[in-house]
């Protein structure tokens, strides 16, 4: 590290390093206790993650070798996602490898997952993602939002908007760079809150705006209204994906994205106002009501001008996308899901294929037909968190090899009469608190990869529908609120200076526990509303 890294974070432009998914520790802004932590961090997982994976293949566990291999390799991958010993998605790669060495399934088998359809849903999403971003579509809607009569003359209204702002938009839009976005204009308006302390004379006129209880307020309202926004899609998130693919192959049941937002908007909603009172009660903003903000938000948006042919153009590709992800689910309303017209509907409207038709717009729709310009260039394609799509591609493969080779079957006996896990809710319990756990300490994608394969056997060993607990671990596996580290997102904000590690942790808390208790209260009952798990 550097002595430039080193310096206090209070420039947006260092603050939005936290852009980047998988970061290296040139690329993060630290303080000297920070670094050492993860240099130690780092370089303990190089040297465990292969003792504990050689440790585990020579015990005499009583495993068939398939599934010995296969738990030996996946410890030592967790060993790498938690400590970051190399970058999350590069874990996984070489997990997948080592697997195929000692002959877990043949490579052909085990690769392709990669190409399975809610990968190809992934990376169209992010492409659309990708439009909005680069032509300012998304910023315009945050700043329309700013706009709303009485949001800018409020504390309460700014950070409830930025929260809205943030969950819509990481309905579609990356978690991460939905916060990256936003995090501009949280300064900005932070910076005209500071402004106004000093002139009322509630400020000392040398105190760090970085340190007012309503800079922590609105940081943390972004980090964690991404993460509430991406539980109400199925894109919104790599987890729920991964998740729903798992569900549907061990259940048979499908679910739409309009059956999945039906679960999620109502538990979404709850969640968005138990995290507004955690985060307004455990930060209590210096002052209520606010000038200025509105007169910033105008500006912002006078300079933006009207819509542009790319943004109309994003427009036209994303609302196609959407209509036609959400249509099967109209038709399964009007016409039943046993219905010729629903299974035809369904067929043909693969959501990857959808997805990949709607990226493949922005390539069509022309903004200067003259020099052949259109929407996107294939290098704003090349530009998207390739990443996370790695990353949710080896989940994929470990989810179906836990399940293929009998692993997390004999785990989920071994769980069940363990804790003597008996009915529904004490699986369900378990299920939520399990992927708690495991998002605070690694990739949101890799806690579901993880659990939700362990979950759905327990269920079954206990002898119910693994359905509910499923869906639950799911929805669990997008928390992560305590610690930078929990989320990218979190990383981003953290990276701001503008929340302490003692209050992220505070309030991170109490919000993972109010968010578990509605998951384990709410989903059963959206579930059999919607006919689900029966």
């Amino acid at each position: 590290m550097t002595a430039e890294s080193s310096r206090p974070r209070t420039d947006v432009d260092k603050a939005l390093l936290g852009h980047a998914t998988y970061r290296s520790l040139g690329e993060q802004q630290l303080t000297p206790a920070e670094e050492r932590f993860e240099k130690g961090r780092r370089t303990v997982g190089l040297f465990l993650a292969p003792l504990v994976t050689i440790v585990f293949l020579l015990l005499p566990m009583g495993l068939e070798p398939q599934q010995q291999n296969l738990a030996a390799v996946l410890l030592g991958v967790i060993v790498l996602w938690v400590t970051e010993a190399v970058p999350i998605p590069i874990g996984g790669l070489i997990g997948v490898a080592v697997i195929v060495f000692l002959q877990v399934e043949p490579a052909d088998d085990v690769l392709a997952n990669f190409g399975s359809s809610t990968v190809f849903t992934f990376i169209g999403a992010f492409i659309l993602a990708q439009a909005m971003l680069k032509h300012g579509l998304a910023r315009r809607f945050a700043f329309r939002i700013l706009a709303l009569p009485k949001v800018g003359s409020s504390t309460f209204g700014v950070i409830i908007a930025f929260g809205a702002i943030t969950a819509l938009l990481s309905a579609f839009v990356s978690n991460t760079a939905t916060v990256a976005m936003l995090l501009p204009t949280a300064l900005g308006i932070l910076g005209v809150v500071a402004k106004l302390l000093q002139e009322r004379g509630l400020v000392a006129s040398d105190f760090d705006p970085l340190r007012l209880r309503v800079g922590a307020a609105i940081m943390l309202m972004l980090a964690y209204g991404a993460s509430v926004g991406g539980l109400l899609t199925p894109v919104g998130s790599p987890p729920n994906l991964i998740g729903r693919g798992l569900i549907e192959q061990a259940t048979g049941e499908r679910i739409s994205f309009a059956a999945w937002m039906g679960m999620a908007v109502p538990i979404c909603l709850l969640m968005f106002v138990a995290l507004a009172v955690v985060l307004l009660l455990l930060n209590k903003p210096e002052i209520r009501r606010i000038d200025g903000v509105e007169e910033y938000v105008a500006r912002q948006r006078a300079e933006m001008g009207p819509l542009s042919r790319a943004e109309k153009n994003t427009l036209i590709a994303f609302g196609i996308t959407v209509a036609l992800w959400i249509f099967p689910g109209i038709v399964a309303l009007a016409a039943g899901t046993d219905s010729d017209f629903y299974t035809a509907v369904t067929d043909r409207l693969d959501e990857g294929m959808v997805a990949v038709l709607g990226a493949s717009l922005l390539y069509l729709l022309p903004t200067d037909w003259s020099n052949r310009e259109f929407t996107l260039r294939w290098r704003d394609a090349a530009e998207i968190d390739w990443g996370t799509i790695v990353l949710f591609g080896t989940g994929i493969i470990f989810g179906a090899l836990l399940s293929s080779t009998g692993l997390a079957e004999t785990i989920g006996n071994g769980v069940s009469s363990g804790l003597g896990l008996t009915s529904i809710v004490a699986v369900t319990i378990f299920a939520v608190l399990l992927a708690i756990v495991v998002s605070e300490t690694t990739s949101n994608t890799a806690s579901a990869a993880v659990v939700v394969p362990i979950v759905i056997p327990v269920a079954v060993a206990a002898g119910v529908n693994p359905f509910v607990p499923a869906i639950a671990a799911t929805f669990a596996a997008s928390f992560g609120f305590m610690l930078p580290v929990s989320t990218p997102q979190n990383a981003v904000v953290y990276g701001s200076g503008a929340v302490p590690i003692t209050t992220m942790i505070r309030s991170g808390f109490s919000f993972d526990v109010l968010g578990a208790i509605l998951i384990i209260v709410i989903l059963p009952l959206m579930v059999a509303l919607l006919g689900f798990g029966g």
